[in-house]
């Protein structure tokens, strides 16, 4: 109980530390945003090339709101880890991951804004995410020689705690922080909505990570934790400004790191809820113009769609917050099975 209690003050002072810094030098980073003139681009077309008319319609006041807020969280979290947790066993792979694609991200933003191009093409961004993610993939299966997979709860229905899959782990590893940097980036789209959702899965992965004495890894998730809070202060409606790809590419990508270090990979559908559901949402959407000729939502993502059906967008925000911090609480339960 002593080490326990140890461990989570060393936790919580990192969270609180990390906390505090972010909300002390986010006024230097919204007066450089806000100088510079780094704003959103509000969308003009869908994928398919036709006019964005209800999405313009929602958002289109939103138009020259800031955005790389997402700095304030990897910066922040990348500066404690650095001077406070940094670990070769626990913590490089996860900084490295953040770091990294939080670059990726900032590139797309500041080519987007700057308007050379509209952004990084998704074929590019694509390569780039696939390559993070298999530097990451090499070094958990040839460096760390990972290869199993946890089986939530197994023991308790009859299965093995663990299954060995072998060089699948790669492929698994490399899709699975591919899809999550993605999926995140798609929940981005409403103030407040994706540093709710991304703290209550950092959160859950603290804690789980916590009772498996991983101290260094639960810290790490909760500087991550900390600095979101900090940023979600100054995002929710009307947000001062927008997390932005580097925002979202570095945390989806690290949460997905995160998980497979943990060894609750197969838990992310739960912890991660709402990042799947709008993910998929998308998805459907595309599917469905472009095979069936009509449309599975209003407008995707699913956000958007209850925007579009009437919901204020503190509303869709709130209830989604809801959900997250819901599906995160039952995703740790079943960790601790």
């Amino acid at each position: 109980m002593e080490m326990m209690g140890q461990n989570l003050a060393e936790i919580f002072k990192l969270t609180a530390l990390s906390f505090i810094l972010a909300i002390l030098w986010t006024p230097v980073l919204t007066h450089y945003l806000y100088k510079h003139k780094l704003v959103k681009q509000i969308r003009q077309q869908t994928w398919d090339g036709q006019p964005a008319k209800i999405f313009r319609e929602m958002h289109g006041k939103k138009c020259g709101t800031p955005t790389m807020g997402g700095l304030l969280i990897w910066l922040t979290a990348a500066g404690v880890t650095l001077f406070f947790n940094l670990s070769r066993e626990q913590t490089w792979l996860p900084l490295f991951t953040l770091v990294s694609a939080g670059i990726l991200g900032m590139i797309d933003d500041m080519l987007n804004i700057r308007g050379f191009v509209k952004g990084l093409s998704a074929k590019l961004k694509f390569l780039f995410q696939f390559l993070i993610a298999g530097l990451g993939a090499w070094w958990f299966y040839y460096k760390l020689e990972f290869s199993e997979i946890g089986i939530p709860g197994g023991a308790n229905i009859g299965l093995p705690e663990t299954l060995d899959i072998g060089w699948l782990y790669i492929p698994l590893f490399i899709l699975t922080v591919v899809f999550l940097t993605n999926a995140v980036n798609i929940t981005d789209g409403l103030d407040g909505l994706a540093g709710g959702t991304l703290a209550a899965s950092f959160a859950a992965v603290m804690g789980i990570a916590l009772v498996q004495g991983q101290v260094g890894i639960a810290a790490f998730a909760g500087t991550i934790v900390g600095a979101l809070l900090a940023f979600l202060w100054f995002n929710i409606y009307p947000a001062r400004f927008f997390m932005g790809d580097t925002g979202a590419f570095a945390l989806g990508a690290t949460l997905a790191v995160l998980a497979f270090l943990t060894n609750t990979v197969l838990l992310l559908p739960i912890i991660g809820f709402i990042f799947v559901v709008e993910a998929f949402s998308t998805l459907l959407q595309w599917f469905s113009k472009r095979y069936l000729s009509r449309k599975f939502l209003k407008i995707a993502p699913l956000h958007h769609h209850f925007e579009a059906l009437g919901w204020p967008e503190t509303k869709v925000t709130m209830r989604f917050w809801v959900i997250s911090a819901v599906m995160a609480t039952i995703g740790m339960v079943i960790a601790f099975l």
